[in-house]
């Protein structure tokens, strides 16, 4: 398991996935299920950004973990609201995030934050 807590930044999506690789190397784990993590991540950290409203001195928090045959990723942020898919119509230029998670990861949800405010939201891959 990995955890990292950073600030939140337009750094954050380049930094959490550096971190998902080097981590994913040291895991050995390559190929199609590195690269699905690495877009689910930046997308799960994306709208922690957008919509998280994660108050100053808050950090967004990054969890990497491996169990049972699968892939974990976490991103938390301060804010309690749960994310919802919603249909972006083709003008849009945002709003495609969850829709994303929805068609690959196997499975997705969210929580309460570990210790403190807000929650972790996360995805899970199956491990060849």
């Amino acid at each position: 398991m990995c955890s990292s807590f950073h600030p939140p930044t337009p750094r954050s999506a380049p930094r959490a996935r550096e971190l998902l690789r080097t981590q994913l190397a040291d895991w050995k784990i390559d190929g199609e299920v590195a690269e699905t993590a690495e877009l689910l991540l930046s997308e799960l950290v994306t709208n922690s950004l957008r919509h998280g409203s994660t108050p100053p001195g808050r950090e967004i928090g990054f969890r990497f973990a491996t169990y049972d045959g699968r892939l974990r990723v976490e991103v938390a942020d301060a804010n309690n609201r749960r994310p919802a898919p919603r249909q972006a119509s083709p003008e849009d230029e945002g709003g495609r995030g969850l829709t994303l998670v929805l068609a690959l990861a196997e499975r997705w949800g969210c929580c309460p934050r570990r210790h403190g405010i807000g929650k972790a939201t996360w995805v899970e891959l199956a491990l060849p």
